[in-house]
């Protein structure tokens, strides 16, 4: 049986986790907790980057998240979660890549404060608001009539960038001004697979403090 190891608030897990239980493999999840769990020698064993997730099928370990997600689609090809047309193609990679290279590092300044990291500089919140809409504005512009990027099923765009839009209000940003994207996180957030990888604010803060502590005592 395939082993996800992962961190259940890590968006690199989750979205091997949704795109998991989308396409309806039986799978075991093992949680690692980021505040050590990532150095045991059996983990390093398999990643020695100490990075989530890691994907264990049979004897094969496969590490990185898009890397994961393309082995899952070569492997088990059904059902078809990137699209034939290259053009479609093409939007639902550019959707992954924008959201990991773009997106994701906007978040940081923006959920510091909240995770316990401290409060950034006004200019650095500013810079991040701006990306963060930015990417929304491309976002909204790659969808047509269709419910998800590029097809008419969910791909692995939503895996990947549907497991942080949704994050967004807990940082106070609307996306309300994007109604093509408010339209598709409510669709994807109301979906079986998206309700069970749902985690709570509780959680987030439990996450915080104990990362915190370990990285405090990593520099003890």
């Amino acid at each position: 049986m395939i082993k996800l190891y992962h961190a259940p608030i890590s968006a690199n897990s989750r979205r091997v986790w949704v795109a998991l239980i989308e396409k309806n493999l039986p799978f075991e999840l093992v949680q690692i907790n980021l505040d050590g769990d990532h150095l045991e020698p059996e983990f390093v064993a398999m990643n020695p980057f100490h990075r989530i997730p890691v994907l264990v099928d049979g004897d094969f370990t496969v590490i990185e998240s898009l890397a994961i997600l393309d082995y899952l689609e070569t492997k088990y090809p059904e059902p078809a979660m990137l699209p034939k047309d290259p053009k479609d193609l093409a939007v639902v990679k550019m959707v992954e890549l924008v959201a990991i290279n773009e997106l994701m590092p906007a978040l940081y300044p923006l959920s510091s404060e909240k995770m316990g990291w401290g409060i950034p500089e006004p200019e650095a919140i500013k810079k991040a608001q701006e990306k963060v809409n930015s990417v929304l504005a491309f976002f909204e512009s790659l969808l047509d009539d269709r419910h998800f990027f590029g097809s008419t099923t969910v791909t692995y765009a939503e895996c990947v960038a549907g497991t942080i839009v949704p994050l967004l209000s807990w940082i106070d940003v609307s996306i309300d001004g994007y109604p093509k994207i408010k339209a598709w996180c409510d669709r994807l957030i109301s979906r079986p697979s998206w309700q069970q990888i749902q985690f709570t604010e509780a959680d987030l803060a439990v996450y915080a403090s104990r990362r915190q502590k370990f990285l405090e005592q990593s520099q003890a």
